[in-house]
């Protein structure tokens, strides 16, 4: 009788007792999952902020997401015929690219489709990344949204941060009967940009979240008939 994949020893990286004791907890879950679930997705989590995370875990409590470094996912997963968990479980793991999140459930192929294609969180942008808009701080009192409101519905910026606008992100402000003022408009960025990181730090400070985050889904496993599907843009 042939021997059991799930048998076989799987060698971790040495490594610090507390790391790992993490990879070894991450190695052990994953495979308790692949027995609980009929599907494991690949997600790509690059750039990934704690607030997708927890609606991610909030709106699939019925499955479970595992995060951890790559090659952890790749080991658990098996990235050999000869290593691999379950049959053919090795084609996935050859697409755990970047920062990948393994989400195990037993909603079907089209539900999963569904929720990502909907799913988007508003986000500021990140150095090195594109501006999603013009932004150009008007002249006058320097107000907390920088003029993407009107004046009326805004307050006028603290004059505690006035040293952080004209020292740390190279604004030429100035304090005027105790308010933070320009001169002149100061031109941040334009849509398209590359942004730097003091021009991201900038759309930050003023609450531009202009940019979107999606979930990407990059391939899953249908535990029934041992099948991996990839999607074509990756």
């Amino acid at each position: 009788m042939p021997r059991s994949k799930r048998s076989k020893l799987v060698t971790l990286a040495q490594t610090d007792k507390k790391g790992k004791e993490n990879k070894t907890r991450i190695f052990d879950e994953v495979r308790s999952a692949l027995d609980q679930y009929k599907y494991v997705w690949v997600l790509q989590l690059d750039d990934v902020r704690t607030p997708v995370l927890q609606d991610l875990r909030s709106d699939w409590t019925g499955s479970k997401l595992i995060l951890g470094k790559r090659r952890v996912l790749e080991k658990a997963l098996g990235d050999t015929p000869e290593e691999e968990y379950k049959d053919n479980l090795h084609q996935l793991s050859k697409v755990c690219n970047g920062l990948p999140g393994l989400l195990f459930t037993d909603e079907t192929k089209e539900v999963v489709e569904a929720y990502f294609n909907a799913y988007s969180k508003q986000d500021y942008s990140r150095a090195n990344s594109k501006s999603p808009i013009d932004f150009t701080i008007p002249a006058g009192i320097v107000y907390s949204r920088g003029g993407q409101v009107a004046e009326e519905e805004d307050v006028p910026m603290s004059h505690t941060l006035e040293e952080t606008l004209r020292n740390k992100y190279k604004i030429p402000t100035k304090i005027k009967s105790g308010k933070i003022t320009l001169n002149e408009p100061f031109v941040v960025c334009h849509k398209g940009d590359t942004l730097n990181v003091t021009q991201a730090l900038i759309l930050k400070q003023f609450g531009v979240a202009a940019s979107e985050f999606k979930v990407k889904l990059v391939a899953y496993y249908d535990g029934d008939n041992s099948t991996v599907t990839k999607f074509e843009d990756n």
